[in-house]
């Protein structure tokens, strides 16, 4: 299992509406996806969207979010579950 950690900085006016394109337009085109496990979706008040989904194997990128709503490009790191 590989967990995929997305997160993306939204533009000052644009968390509500970058929300609504993750959970609307993104994750559905992963959630169909054959080595797709689940996912969460987390916002926090310094408008930033964090998306920890799983996977199989190989996990797939979450689409180009719409520029005029992110503040940077989204940032991805991939973790893998450790024994203890």
């Amino acid at each position: 299992m590989i967990a995929r950690m997305w997160e993306v900085r939204a533009s000052r006016s644009g968390l509500d509406e970058l929300l609504s394109w993750v959970c609307d337009v993104a994750l559905p085109q992963l959630e169909v996806l054959p080595s797709f496990m689940s996912s969460e979706v987390f916002s926090s008040t310094d408008l930033r969207i964090v998306v920890i989904s799983k996977w199989r194997n190989a996990p797939e990128d979450l689409p180009a979010p719409p520029a005029e709503l992110i503040a940077r490009t989204p940032h991805v790191w991939d973790f893998t579950p450790v024994d203890r």
